[in-house]
């Protein structure tokens, strides 16, 4: 059967999407392996909630410093991801780690839609309860929230101090995220797969023949696919995430007119976002920008790590 030229965008997004999926599969893997870290902190971050809108935002807050930081989570991560540098922190900073849409503790009623200025608007919801002084910020981005890390730069450089990105999503464009989230016929698929999990396994099963998935991913997607919540978190959160959108030339031109620190680290062994990405975004801004690379995969967010974020707030 001929394919109508009509479905050659859905089609070509549905081979994306699943290469896609087995990174975003990986990264919940590594979450999976690792949340036993998080319960194991003996955090004393303290929970809120805002309320936005129909919303209510939930957020963390540590510290009693002078300085105001701003922490953006992975995907399928919470808030409480970043309790374990609390304690190294505590002096120099006031820590404010939010929840994401269809994420963690908050409860989101705005639809599919979550924007810059929604995040602007209820981190000034945040700093008033808390009486913090927002005029300089420094922001701590890992993954998913590096791009929005990435994007508030962008839009509010002025108020940046210091950038600090954690093998942050954004630095390139993912063409295959860009179909399933904003092309309206790639997005209709999408949610379409995620409704008919064995149109997924079967694209997976080619992938893993041809040596893009591999056996520990695949029985990992296999078992979770089959979880209707899991699909419908992932078409919630790819979705509303697709505002943030960083435009990385504009970006460098902006930290090197302003002179804003940036910092990064990557994993060595990270498959999901590779260290180059991070050699090729330095170029013509090596003077600003700090990289460190540690003996890890993707997940960053641990205690082994604690000790070089911290230095990278303070250097």
């Amino acid at each position: 059967m001929q394919l109508h030229a009509d479905y050659y965008p859905s089609f070509i997004a549905i081979i994306g999407i699943v290469v896609s999926l087995t990174f975003t599969f990986e990264m919940l893997f590594g979450n999976v392996q690792h949340i036993a870290l998080f319960y194991a902190h003996l955090t004393s971050m303290e929970s809120f909630r805002v309320p936005y809108k129909s919303s209510f935002i939930h957020y963390c807050k540590t510290g009693h410093g002078e300085k105001l930081l701003l922490c953006f989570h992975g995907y399928s991560q919470t808030s409480q991801s970043f309790s374990f540098i609390e304690k190294k922190i505590e002096n120099d900073f006031t820590m404010i780690a939010i929840d994401f849409p269809f994420h963690g503790e908050t409860i989101w009623n705005e639809g599919l839609n979550f924007t810059l200025g929604d995040l602007l608007e209820i981190i000034d919801l945040v700093t008033e309860e808390q009486l913090l002084n927002s005029e300089k910020i420094y922001l701590l981005g890992f993954s998913m929230g590096g791009r929005v890390a990435l994007t508030m730069l962008q839009t509010i450089p002025e108020k940046i101090k210091k950038i600090i990105l954690i093998a942050p999503d954004g630095m390139k464009e993912n063409i295959w995220y860009w179909l399933a989230t904003h092309h309206k016929s790639g997005n209709k698929f999408f949610k379409r797969t995620m409704r008919n999990p064995k149109m997924i396994f079967s694209f997976l099963k080619i992938a893993k023949k041809m040596g893009m998935v591999n056996q520990s991913i695949f029985k990992f997607i296999a078992f979770y696919i089959h979880d209707e919540q899991v699909r419908d978190d992932l078409y919630n959160r790819w979705t509303t995430m697709r505002h943030f959108r960083p435009d990385i030339n504009k970006i460098k031109s902006i930290i090197k007119e302003d002179n804003i620190p940036v910092r990064l680290l990557y994993g060595e062994y990270d498959r999901v976002i590779r260290y180059e990405r991070a050699k090729k975004f330095m170029h013509g801004i090596e003077t600003n920008c700090e990289l460190k690379i540690a003996p890890t995969g993707h997940f960053l967010l641990t205690e082994e790590n604690a000790g070089t974020i911290v230095s990278l707030l303070n250097n």
